[in-house]
């Protein structure tokens, strides 16, 4: 009897499965997922919001990810003709690095302390240097930056250059900026063009 009583329940829910589907059940489950996984960019600068306002950014960068990282909230941008990527990350109380250590003479001791902070095992950054020290405009405000260049195991790309710095938001909140690309193709302009428009 009890045996009798699974076997009409499947045949109950394979109905109710095919008739979902056969009403557009299938196009409305897809559309869910790929909006979930594939979200547009009016969706990712709503969720973005929560590290900045990214709504003047130029139509040559994407949003890619604006969600939890690494225990941070991150927004995660590609400048889509030559692959540049751009991070913003909201560190919340734990300071992952100050402008103060980026203007310092050791900032390669503190970029190597920082990384240990946010350890990420898909990938190792190794034979970090300094090449040089300025400044550049995010938050509406000056902010200094230190251009680096190294060397990235576990990743197909090798020698990578790039940028980070730090910037304070109107109501004092710190946020960690960098941007990279492979070596030979990194851009200063592309990075100042994103993040200047970020407030």
């Amino acid at each position: 009897m009890g045996c009798l009583k699974n076997v009409i329940r499947a045949i109950i829910l394979t109905l109710a499965i095919a008739g979902f589907f056969s009403l557009g059940g299938k196009d409305l489950v897809s559309g869910l997922l790929k909006d979930y996984f594939n979200p547009s960019q009016d969706v990712m600068l709503e969720r973005a919001k929560k590290v900045g306002d990214f709504s003047k950014i130029n139509d040559e960068f994407e949003l890619e990810k604006a969600a939890g990282i690494m225990g941070y909230n991150a927004v995660v941008a590609e400048h889509k003709a030559s692959g540049q990527k751009m991070f913003v990350i909201d560190s919340k109380d734990k300071t992952i690095l100050t402008a103060e250590d980026i203007k310092s003479p050791n900032v390669e001791e503190k970029l190597q302390n920082a990384m240990k902070k946010v350890k990420y095992q898909a990938f190792s950054v190794e034979d970090l240097k300094v090449t040089k020290h300025g400044t550049m405009y995010s938050y509406g405000n000056v902010v200094p930056y230190a251009k680096f260049e190294a060397k990235v195991k576990k990743l197909p790309v090798g020698d990578i250059g790039g940028v980070v710095s730090v910037a304070k938001t109107s109501d004092g909140q710190s946020r960690l900026l960098i941007s990279a690309n492979e070596k030979n193709k990194y851009s200063q302009l592309i990075s100042e063009e994103f993040f200047k428009k970020i407030k």
